[in-house]
Parts: structure tokens; sequence; C-alpha cells
């Protein structure tokens, strides 16, 4: 086994952090690269050794293979740690990191990448009796062969990128003489995105759910599900309010979605953390989606309501120790509720916005958690993903949760961008999301910008009411403090006469 002394994160922001501070915890230090624009950041100065990477373009920098793995053996670095996105998902990029000598803190090169391609994936799972949405498993090369099979498998169908994800390369196709079109858009896009553009096609699930199953094994055959996160509150396919566990599941559906995650980690010999993404219908039958080979985005919530630190164990694990859990150790304790908090504009339509932030006051308080990589007087870099934060809040139960989580979303102070907030506080305070009966298509069947710019202007007129009425109120005890002091004056004057 393997004794890491030194960690270096190959990433940038809140996540960086997030995995320097269970490092240090550990007795672990840290190694930060940045780009030019990011020379200030909060991960430069918290790591213990910090060298740039390249100019302000990823591909110049973050994505710089030759230039990491230099670093490492400059500073003598034992482990890389990716972090999510850039190269996290690059078997190429931990296939180097282990003949140079590093450890990849993360999966096997080849976990990578029979899960970073979606058909390879679905053949995988199939082996294991995982349900699979129908459709087909073989990229598309015949329009008129896929065209036939599409009227098979029914209307509306799903063209879909097979090297890639985050909604890129997908269409929703709702009759065949459609089809050409969408499938030439989607081939374009994924060429353009990911290289490739080869895609498939399948049954489109029409009020879809997004849950996905957090898994955790060891190199020693081991594997645990850390239960589920409800994932269906999207814009462009991404996710922007994520919750656990879901409100819909019942425990025996969540004990079967949970091994066939396990079964889904095991048909590829996964070891590290991983998330097991599921589409599931009206009925809550559940079908495999795609395995993100990875730390996720909403990680936090699960550590909520279980207590385990993953980037914690993701490090022991690339230590070769075995997991320090059993999955009958594991349960459901509380609710937790994570908003992502971006510099985007929900009034046009979800366009990033950036600038400096001119006032940026963290929200406080039990059962509040903030993950970021910013602070006051900062810039938001055109550069990168627009993600400011995750505010994560917990509680004993899902509606104590919610309502912690729309006071936190009232103290948080961002002024100099437009953010996401208001619209996270929207999405929370709808009947559709407090009785849990919601889909991806969220924004699609209630959100409007003049719903959110009503309820601004309604909350601007009860802020400028309220200032009013604290004015009126400060103005008469000053009228009222002024007359006593007169009469004060007044008597004191007769005294003296």
């Amino acid at each position: 086994m393997a004794n890491i002394q030194k960690i270096l994160v190959a990433n940038r922001g809140e996540i960086a952090l997030r995995v320097m501070r269970s490092a240090k915890e550990l007795g672990i230090q840290t190694v930060a690269i940045y780009s030019e624009a990011d020379r200030n950041s909060l991960h430069v100065r918290y790591a213990d050794e910090a060298v740039c990477v390249g100019p302000p373009a990823s591909s110049e920098s973050y994505l710089r293979v030759d230039k990491i793995l230099k670093i490492c053996k400059d500073l003598k670095v034992d482990a890389i740690h990716p972090g999510y996105g850039f190269l996290s998902e690059n078997a190429d990029f931990a296939r180097q990191a282990q003949k140079a000598g590093v450890i990849f803190i993360g999966p096997s090169p080849e976990a990578i990448e029979i899960m970073g391609d979606k058909l390879s994936a679905k053949a995988a799972v199939l082996k294991r009796n995982v349900p699979l949405v129908p459709g087909l498993d073989k990229a598309i090369t015949d329009i008129k062969f896929a065209k036939e099979k599409a009227e098979e498998i029914g209307y509306p169908i799903l063209i879909k990128a097979s090297a890639g994800g985050g909604g890129k390369g997908m269409r929703i196709v709702e009759n065949p003489k459609d089809f050409e079109e969408q499938m030439d858009r989607a081939v374009s896009e994924a060429k353009n995105a990911f290289g490739d553009g080869s895609v498939f096609i399948e049954k489109f699930v029409t009020s879809p759910r997004h849950i996905e199953i957090q898994v955790i094994g060891d190199q020693h055959g081991n594997v645990v599900h850390l239960f589920e996160r409800e994932c269906s509150i999207q814009r462009r396919h991404q996710k922007v309010i994520e919750e656990a566990p879901s409100s819909v599941l019942s425990p025996e559906k969540r004990e079967k979605m949970g091994k066939a995650a396990i079964d889904v980690a095991k048909s590829c010999n996964y070891y590290g953390a991983g998330t097991v993404e599921f589409i599931v219908d009206e009925k809550l039958d559940f079908y495999f989606l795609e395995m993100n080979t990875r730390l996720q985005v909403e990680h936090p919530v699960t550590e909520q309501i279980t207590g385990v630190d993953l980037v914690k164990e993701q490090i022991r694990i690339a230590e070769g120790k075995p997991l320090s859990i059993k999955q009958e150790d594991l349960k459901i304790i509380g609710h937790s509720v994570e908003v992502r908090v971006y510099a985007e504009d929900p009034k046009n339509n979800f366009l990033p916005d950036i600038g400096r932030l001119k006032v940026y006051k963290r929200p406080q308080g039990t059962g509040v958690r903030v993950d970021d990589g910013f602070e006051q007087g900062m810039d938001i870099p055109i550069h990168y993903d627009p993600m400011i934060a995750k505010l994560i809040t917990y509680a004993d139960n899902r509606e104590e949760a919610i309502k912690r989580m729309i006071r936190a979303i009232d103290e948080y102070e961002i002024v100099g961008i437009q953010t996401t907030l208001n619209f996270c506080k929207y999405v929370l305070q709808h009947e559709a999301f407090t009785s849990g009966n919601f889909d991806t298509k969220f924004i699609e069947k209630y959100f409007t910008p003049e719903v959110l710019e009503s309820k601004l202007n309604q909350e601007e007129a009860e802020l400028a009411a309220a200032l009013v009425a604290k004015i009126w109120t400060e103005r008469k005890a000053q009228t009222t403090a002024n007359n006593a002091s007169e009469k004060k004056v007044s008597l004191w004057k007769k005294n003296r006469l």
C-alpha cells in the first residue's frame, strides 16, 4: 500500500479547495496549479505550494498534461486528484500519470474508457441485467437504417452523442419528418464538442426524473452505494438544484437502484468514487443512463446525509486501503439540498453574466455549507464554467432543509453580477417542488422570465414598503424625542425665571 505525502490538485476554484481541505486533515501536503487568470484565487493561496501552469485558456493551462506531470516530477508529488471537469474523466491522463509513477486518485484508465463511451457502457451493464432504455446499442452510420429503427422504437426518440455528456450532441425528435435534420445537428455538435460525431438513438422518456446513485469501491473488489440524489431541476440538460434523498423513492425502490448501481460499478471493475445516473419514469421504473467516473459537483448532499467524507475515501482507496465503510453501516440521516450559484441571468435564458463581485457575503448559521472559490472584489473569469459556489443546507427533514435553504439564499449577498439565486428560490417555493411532483421539464412547464421579474418586483416593493415604514418610525421617534427635549428646555427656562 502506498502512503501519499503530497497531492497535486489538477483543477481550480471550489473543488480544488474542497480536495485540499480533506487532504490537510489527513496530514497530506497540497500543490495547486493555476492559470494566469487565477493567479490570486483562493485555492492558490490555500495550497502549500502553487505553480502557474499557463495562460488563461484551459487548453493552454489546466488541460496541459505535459506541464502538470512535469510539475509533479519537479515537486516530488505522490498523487494527482483531478476534481471534476477538465481532465477528471480523461483515461489517457490517468494512464500517463501512472506511467510517470504518480498515483491517479480515481478509477483505472480502463474503467474510464468503458464508461466514458455510452455504447460500451451500455454493453457492459447489459451483461449484469441492469435496465436500459429501449434503443440501438451501436453507433449510427446509416441514416436510413437509423430512421427505420426509430420507427420501430416509437417516437419521440432521443439522439445522443456516444462520447460525451452535459447535453451536447443531444436532440429530441418528435416525428419522422424532423429526424434527418436533428440527426445532422446532433452529429455536428458531438463532433465539435468531443471530436467524435458518433451518436445513437433510444426511446425518449416523456416525463423523466434524473436520479443518481453514489457508489464507492476499493481495489479489493468491495463496492457500496451511498443512496441517491434527486437531480431533476435542470437547465440545458445541466443540473441546478440537487437533493438527497429523493422524495419519491420507497425503501424497496431505493434498494433495487442501489443494487443496480453496484452492478454497474462491478461491470467495469470500478474503484474510487463514482456516480451511476438513471432516468426514472412516471411509474418509477428506472433505466441506466450513464456513469460519471469522478466526484460529482453535487457530492456534498450525500456527505451530509451519510457523514462520509468522499474525498478522504478516494485518497484511502488510491493508497490501496480497503473501504472504511460497509453497506450495512450506511444509513440516511436527515435531508440535504444543494443549489448551484451560477453567474448567469435567468431572465436572459441563463446566459453567463461576467463581472466583478462588488459585494460578496456568504450566508451562515446552523446547517449551512458554502463551497466556493471567490471573495469580495474578485472577478468572475470569462474562460471557465460560470459557477460561483455551491450552497448546501442540511436539516432533520426535507421541509426544514428547504426552509433553511430559502433563508440562506436571502442572506447570500452578491452585487455586481446576475446570479441564479432568485431562480433557485422561485423553484424551492413552487408547489411542484415542495410536493415532490416534478421532473426534468420543470423550467419548460413552470418558469418564464416574466414570472421571476414579477416576483422580484414584488420583493422589491415589499422591501421598499419596509424601508418607508422604518424611516417613518425613526422620524416619528425622533420627533417625539425632539418634542420631549423642547419641553424639558421650556420647563428649565420657566424654573430659571
